[in-house]
């Protein structure tokens, strides 16, 4: 078996560790943080198959253009030149038509499928230390155009065999005995499920460690040993580690990496919000996302996540305060009596997700190098497609055959 050095420490990079080690391989994952701070770890937490439009669509074009020189707005691109900006908002654009969307939903379709069976194996396997639920999502909306736009949706899972349920504001209020909705209607996603994505990482993570995967943490990747096409060794500020293959999975700083092995990647790191409160009295019951403002509410036993957002403003931008207080006038608006107060700023997380420009993550071998995987670009569905994503690449390292097909993930299309 092969040694596999694994950069980046987010639940795809971790993921794919477990999927190499239980197939034998001597794996160690490097990252430049603790595991603990991470885009991965403050996010809502779904795992949902309901997501298979790719965020490059003609629907949010159309609401991009609205909300986009906003900053509370739900989508929001900082105005700056930037080069590597407009290349991704030019290719964004071309790839949000119809036919490309319609090209695309049957891969993202099978990705998310194929994510959700793993996740309930991996949660089988390490056990149910993660607050892992499985009752499905709703998609709340307020306006009759949502309610339209979203009913469509529904009959577009139906075709995929994605089972839906539209409800009236009186079964979704008896869905939620405990808050008041002042909602028009829902459609709920039985197939989807909702975790806590710090203690799902902490349990792969503990499971790593208890069977010999090796963790250099805190540790910066200055640049690359190369030769004949190979990558040799991966130099960092702490010593260079080297193996016989090397997964890049450094979420939105894919970009970064790759350039010092002369590869160019197309992202966008998209920043969100998030904010977490704990023991609330009377808390949600189902997850949700509150569809006109983009806003995702998420249980987690006794504690509430509520999260959004969509802010293009480059990696190391600043916390925007009004961007966190539309999330929360969002929640406040769809529960009225929600018991939580806004939190002080150091409650506040944020972190970056990773936009490839099509709405598909980047999975595979690239061509420059015999020895290079590349996985990254997951959007906001990291943690939905975590699972798969790391059963691919082990099945990449070992020269098998694809559980899908992978065809549409080409790290240089």
């Amino acid at each position: 078996m092969s040694r596999v050095v694994v950069a980046g420490g987010g639940i795809i990079g971790l993921c794919t560790a477990y999927y190499l080690k239980k197939s034998g391989h001597d794996v160690l994952i490097i990252d430049r943080g603790d595991l603990k701070s991470g885009t991965s770890f403050g996010n809502a937490g779904y795992v949902s198959p309901s997501h298979f439009i790719p965020l490059a669509s003609p629907g949010i074009i159309a609401k991009g253009m609205k909300w986009m020189m906003s900053s509370s707005s739900p989508f929001y691109i900082k105005p700056r030149l930037n080069i590597d900006l407009i290349r991704w908002g030019l290719t964004f654009w071309k790839r949000s038509s119809r036919s490309t969307m319609e090209r695309n939903i049957p891969h993202l379709d099978a990705l998310l499928q194929l994510s959700r069976a793993l996740t309930s194996e991996i949660r089988d396997e390490l056990g149910d230390n993660f607050r892992m639920k499985e009752i499905g999502c709703l998609m709340l909306y307020k306006s009759l155009a949502t309610e339209h736009h979203e009913i469509e949706l529904a009959k577009e899972a139906a075709a995929l065999n994605i089972d839906t349920q539209v409800l009236n504001l009186q079964e979704l209020q008896a869905m939620e005995p405990e808050v008041e909705l002042n909602v028009r209607g829902g459609v709920l996603y039985p197939i989807d499920c909702h975790l806590h994505p710090g203690d799902l990482m902490q349990s792969i993570t503990d499971y790593l460690k208890n069977n010999g995967v090796e963790f250099a943490l805190n540790t910066n990747i200055i640049g690359f040993e190369k030769g004949n096409k190979t990558i040799v060794g991966i130099v960092t500020d702490k010593g260079v580690f080297r193996g016989d293959e090397y997964v890049l999975a450094t979420g939105s700083w894919l970009p970064i990496v790759s350039k010092q092995l002369g590869i160019d990647i197309l992202m966008q790191a998209g920043k969100g919000y998030s904010m977490t409160f704990e023991n609330v009295k009377k808390n949600l019951h189902y997850p949700a996302i509150l569809v006109d403002d983009r806003v995702a509410m998420t249980p987690m036993g006794a504690d509430l996540r509520m999260g959004g957002t969509m802010e293009i403003s480059g990696i190391g931008s600043p916390l925007l305060m009004k961007r966190v207080k539309s999330i929360f006038a969002a929640a406040k608006n769809y529960y009225p009596n929600l018991p939580v107060e806004f939190p002080e700023q150091d409650k506040i997380w944020y972190g970056l997700r990773p936009l490839s420009p099509d709405g598909l993550p980047y999975i595979g071998r690239h061509s420059a190098y015999n020895n290079l995987i590349l996985s990254g670009g997951h959007a906001m569905l990291g943690i939905s497609l975590a699972a798969a994503t790391g059963k691919l690449v082990e099945e990449i390292v070992g020269h098998k055959k694809t559980s899908i097909d992978i065809a549409a993930f080409n790290v240089e299309r």
